[in-house]
């Protein structure tokens, strides 16, 4: 009998009424059920509340039930288990997730025979070093930003890649972002689109004030390593656009692949140029 974890995202309208939906399904199918606390307790199952933190040991998989925000935030949440996903769309892209509310029925039916894959997603991890010491550090799936805040002065980032210096870039800041994050906020600041299968960090500079500066990539095992500039302190990072923290002039920012992944469960038949297509809305 398959465990499932179930985490929502409360603020999304139909999240309750879907929730309930998969429960019954689940349920009906003699599958075991948790659910995220605050959602229990809305349609009236506190026997079956779970905060997302105590599923490690409890679950075997994680339905997640919101947009691509929501999934990015259990996975950091759940990294270090290595506890499978299934995306459930309840927002407006839902590039990360598998499934719409309407397909809960077929893949509720597929997640308990097994009907599915596994994707191992690559995630960095970040570290802002003030002084000689380490005064944040956090995981991304999506992508690590650097930039200026609302001011409209610029900030000049001086990047190294193991310690080999690359370039200055003054203007807005610099993303570094996974194979995933490739198509989010790297993608509309003209960095590349990379397929999840191959594992490389990107690099895509935010409106740089120059006529050379270019998106590049790098090894999965190299070190990106950014010195911080700027007649300001108006300055942040943000860990998957969701956790910020603030910068100071002469900061120094080390990024490089994180030791934990991101499990996705995926349908065979759905590859990811196919889903590209999709949600980016070409016609063809």
């Amino acid at each position: 009998m398959k465990k499932i974890g179930i985490a929502v995202n409360q603020n999304k309208p139909t999240a309750v009424a879907v929730t309930r939906q998969l429960i019954e399904l689940l349920e009906e199918k003699g599958a075991s059920v948790c659910v995220d606390s605050a959602v229990a307790g809305k349609i009236g199952r506190p026997d079956i509340a779970m905060e997302v933190g105590q599923f490690p040991g409890h679950v075997d998989l994680v339905f997640v039930l919101g947009g691509d925000g929501t999934l990015l935030g259990v996975a950091r949440q759940l990294a270090v288990y290595d506890l499978p996903m299934l995306g459930i769309n309840l927002g407006h892209l839902g590039f990360l997730s598998e499934a719409e509310p309407e397909d809960l029925p077929s893949a509720v039916d597929r997640v308990l025979r097994g009907d599915y894959h596994l994707e191992k997603r690559m995630m960095i991890e970040a570290s802002i070093i003030r002084g000689g010491q380490v005064i944040h550090k956090n995981i991304a799936l999506n992508d690590v930003g650097i930039a200026k805040g609302s001011f409209g002065r610029m900030v000049t980032l001086s990047v190294y890649v193991d310690d080999m210096y690359v370039d200055k870039y003054s203007g807005d800041g610099l993303i570094v972002s996974t194979p995933t994050g490739s198509t989010a906020y790297s993608l509309s600041c003209g960095g590349p689109i990379v397929s999840p299968h191959i594992n490389v960090i990107v690099v895509t500079p935010i409106c740089p004030h120059t006529l050379h500066s270019r998106p590049f990539i790098i090894q999965k095992n190299q070190e990106v390593r950014v010195v911080v500039s700027a007649t300001h302190n108006d300055i942040g990072m943000t860990i998957d656009g969701q956790v910020g923290y603030r910068v100071e002039v002469n900061d120094i920012i080390r990024i490089r692949k994180s030791p934990h992944y991101t499990t996705l469960i995926k349908w065979q038949e759905r590859g990811f140029f196919d889903v590209l297509r999709q949600k980016l809305h070409d016609p063809n």
